[in-house]
């Protein structure tokens, strides 16, 4: 399994993170520019990669101020699981953990990891700037 992981302190508590974070509808804004073809409800987002493959995602598990699970709702190119993991650093303050955890053989791990990495600073960067 291939672990690949982006973070940031925020200055919100962690209920506000928690509330944008655990809306599937809000990641939208998280994407970078080569996703399109974008739907969702608070459960499930489904979108297309450009030039990869389209993906439906599903939360699979939610726990309240601390993390968020999404996994595949549908077949996905490979077994993955993106989790938001949220920390309580102080009341205004909160360390919010991005991991990717996908199962990637050593060809798709040369080419994908790059740009999974990618995807994971761009989604915390993201979050830094609309949330704080």
């Amino acid at each position: 399994m291939t672990t690949i992981q982006s973070n940031a302190t925020l200055n919100k508590s962690v209920e506000e993170v928690y509330a944008f974070l655990t809306d599937l509808n809000n990641h939208e804004q998280l994407m970078p520019e080569n996703i399109y073809n974008w739907s969702s409800t608070a459960d499930e987002a489904r979108f297309t990669i450009q030039n990869m493959a389209k993906l439906a995602l599903k939360v699979n598990q939610r726990v309240a101020n601390e993390s968020i699970v999404l996994i595949p709702s549908e077949k996905a190119p490979f077994d993955l699981s993106l989790s938001w993991k949220l920390t309580a650093l102080s009341a205004t303050q909160t360390k919010a953990d991005f991991v990717i955890e996908a199962d990637l053989n050593m060809m798709m791990k040369m080419l994908a990891s790059g740009p999974l990495q990618k995807l994971a600073d761009h989604q915390v960067a993201q979050l830094s700037i609309l949330v704080g």
